[in-house]
């Protein structure tokens, strides 16, 4: 009967020492998820910083390219209110104004 609860003895053993391979294994597994999960978190966050980034800048040019359009027209518009008051001026002396 020794010999019998021996080999049960190293049964239970070896069904433990399994049981805390898979446990490990397990971990190792979860370690390893949590890693990459992070990873490609990181990986996002990176790259959604970038695309933000590349869009505030072209937001900015746009704002720019606009800003300048309208400083351009109310350049041009202030040249032909001076025109034409310089117009009325000449018309009002009695002098020939050509359109």
């Amino acid at each position: 009967m020794t010999s019998q609860s021996q080999g049960i003895h190293q049964l239970l053993q070896a069904e433990k020492r399994a049981k805390d391979k898979l446990e490990e294994a397990k971990k190792r597994k979860g370690k390893r998820l949590k890693q990459a999960k992070e990873e490609a978190m990181a990986e996002v966050d990176q790259y959604r910083m970038q695309r933000d980034k590349e869009f505030r800048l072209k937001q900015s040019r746009s704002c720019n390219s606009e800003s300048k359009q309208q400083g351009d027209m109310r350049s041009e518009w202030k040249l032909l209110l001076k025109l034409e008051k310089c117009d009325e001026k000449t018309s009002e002396h009695g002098i020939l104004t050509v359109n």
